[in-house]
């Protein structure tokens, strides 16, 4: 308890899945947390979950892809909690998916924009307010799949590995002013993302992620948010520039072997698309 004691911190994306979870247990530890989505209702009944768990929040809402709400987020956690020590750029879609050459110009640059641009922005708007009291964590959700390749996620793969190699940068950047800059990469989470809420599907999730990698269960939003504890504490003030990988063991060695009627209730019940926006749309 109190790892955050003292501390306000800003989460993206935190209206479900990985970003809630973590606000939840960053409140829990002592943060004031200001919750960034553009899902209003799910936002707001994650401050009250903050709230239940003994801590402060409030929400902002707010698209990682547009400069100005940025801006706005990071001047919010200011003027409610007057200070600014973590974010945590977690918010993410699928963004474009299918064959690299049906792939849209224009569906390219959607996943561009929320996956790599609005880790960008909040590294950019968060650091001049991190200065101001000495130092702070900057942590973002990248991926397994900014490490190695994954067919049919062309625009998600590149956009996580661009965050992977923007965090190394950026670390160098402002190790000087004690701020560390990490990302994480999670392997299988079952989270709204995947299963959108539909009937069933989160079960068939569950079964399907379990073979998937040695630990025999799928992933959950709290095995992230643990990490982003660990990075968000001083416990990890030796820790800069690293791509923390969290995966049940899936990049030491596959356990999955694609067998058709295990994976068809997934399958089925997820439409064909070839653009998964946030998993508050459906």
């Amino acid at each position: 308890m109190d790892r955050l004691k003292g501390k306000v911190a800003v989460i993206t994306g935190a209206a479900s899945g990985i970003g809630r979870a973590t606000a939840i247990k960053f409140a829990g530890e002592g943060a004031a947390v200001v919750i960034a989505d553009l899902n209003v209702e799910g936002g707001e009944a994650a401050v009250r979950d903050c709230k239940e768990n003994a801590g402060r929040a409030v929400f902002q809402k707010a698209d990682v892809s547009a400069e100005a709400e940025i801006k706005a987020l990071v001047a919010r956690a200011i003027s409610e909690f007057g200070r600014l020590d973590i974010i945590y750029n977690n918010a993410g879609i699928g963004g474009a998916v299918g064959p690299l050459e049906q792939i849209s110009v224009e569906d390219w640059d959607k996943s561009q924009a929320v996956l790599l641009r609005g880790v960008f922005l909040g590294m950019k708007h968060a650091v001049p307010e991190m200065r101001k009291v000495g130092g702070g964590s900057i942590i973002s959700t990248a991926s397994v799949a900014g490490i190695r390749g994954f067919n049919g996620l062309h625009a998600y793969c590149a956009a996580k590995a661009g965050v992977v190699n923007l965090t190394r940068s950026a670390s160098l950047e402002f190790a000087k002013d004690k701020i560390r800059v990490n990302c994480i990469c999670p392997g299988g989470i079952n989270t709204p993302i995947l299963h959108r809420n539909m009937p069933g599907v989160k079960d068939a999730m569950e079964q399907l992620m379990a073979k998937a990698q040695p630990i025999p269960r799928a992933g959950h939003p709290e095995d992230i948010a643990g990490m982003a504890l660990y990075l968000a504490s001083d416990d990890s003030e030796f820790v800069t520039g690293q791509a923390m990988i969290v995966d049940g063991g899936l990049t030491v060695g596959s356990q999955f072997s694609p067998i058709e009627g295990e994976r068809s209730a997934a399958a089925q019940a997820m439409p064909p698309r070839s653009f998964i926006g946030p998993s508050f749309e459906g």
